[in-house]
């Protein structure tokens, strides 16, 4: 299969080509630049920078391409956010009008909206709140109606928290170290849900969705859950530590936060607090019932790597 792949220098992106080799496929990565010797996979590279090429560039490579794997995102810059997962999209999709089969849009739970609480179904209304969530819902929204027009099929996979070794998002790893210096505590009542899915485990997701016909026209959520307890004593224990006891009331953070929350440094913020807080759940029920979907790295193994990962780091 010929396929194509945006993102794929990035997180998932690596670990998607990876597969997509493994697999047998004929993989063509559209990248800014592969540092020499960075990528020694037999994978066709196209140097091309998305947010600045024309349409005329991007169409030649895409000529032919079976399925493309749109994951170029931007998760810190929120000055190129719009241009990237708005811009971007438009021109890929007149790109690969007449060129791609199938699109796999890479999107994010994050679409649905800062949830505190509940069940979240791919049926779920969409209320983002920050940039990355709006535009990554515009994004989709584009592909969407593109699809629905017959330019080509499409499915749409929305993991949450994506972790794993190599990860550039620091959150996971500040509270591991947090739990080894003894300085973890919980926050609020017992029983706030732990939403997270292994790379590997997207990686996964993105190729059912590229190569099963019941994926066609589809969305889907792709989570790993557990309470928050469970998933804080798997990191302790993986660090030979005990678990921790500690907990305040949220509304004794949230207060501390809202004072504190400016200096420099400050281990806690709303968004975290937010996150340690949340009691939303995304169930895996469609992918699972569609596509036959199973977690390659179940949560206790994906952190044990990362605990490992972590000390590696330390040496």
């Amino acid at each position: 299969m010929i396929v194509a792949v945006t993102g794929g220098t990035g997180f998932i992106g690596k670990r998607l080509v990876e597969r997509l080799v493994e697999r047998g496929d004929t993989v063509r990565l559209l990248t800014r630049s592969v540092t020499p010797g960075e990528n020694s996979l037999p994978i066709e590279i196209h140097r091309c920078d998305l947010l600045t090429a024309g349409v005329a560039d991007i169409s030649t490579v895409l000529d032919g391409v079976e399925v493309l794997y749109h994951c170029a995102g931007q998760l810190r810059e929120i000055n190129i956010m719009r241009a990237l997962h708005v811009g971007v999209t438009q021109k890929l999709v007149e790109a690969a009008s007449g060129r791609v089969g199938h699109w796999v849009q890479l999107s994010s739970v994050g679409v649905y909206g800062p949830m505190t609480q509940g069940v979240i179904t791919e049926d779920s209304v969409l209320t983002p709140a920050g940039e990355y969530e709006v535009t990554k819902a515009e994004s989709d929204q584009i592909v969407v109606e593109a699809a629905n027009n017959g330019v080509f099929t499409c499915s749409v996979l929305r993991p949450s928290n994506v972790f794993g070794a190599g990860m550039a998002n620091q959150s996971l790893f500040r509270m591991i170290a947090m739990i080894d210096r003894g300085l973890f505590f919980y926050i609020g009542k017992p029983g706030a849900s732990a939403n997270y899915i292994h790379v590997n485990n997207v990686a996964e997701g993105l190729i059912c969705c590229g190569t099963m016909r019941a994926a066609k026209g589809r969305t889907y959520n792709l989570s790993d859950h557990s309470t928050m307890e469970k998933f804080i004593a798997i990191i302790a224990k993986a660090l030979g530590k005990d678990a921790p006891r500690m907990r305040l009331p949220e509304s004794v953070v949230r207060a501390l936060v809202k004072l504190l929350g400016n200096i420099p440094g400050m281990p806690l913020t709303e968004a975290r607090v937010n996150a340690l807080t949340s009691r939303t759940v995304y169930p895996n029920t469609r992918i699972e019932r569609d596509l036959g979907y199973r977690h390659l790295v179940i949560m206790e193994e994906g952190l044990l790597e990362l605990v490992a990962s972590w000390r590696q780091s330390r040496q």
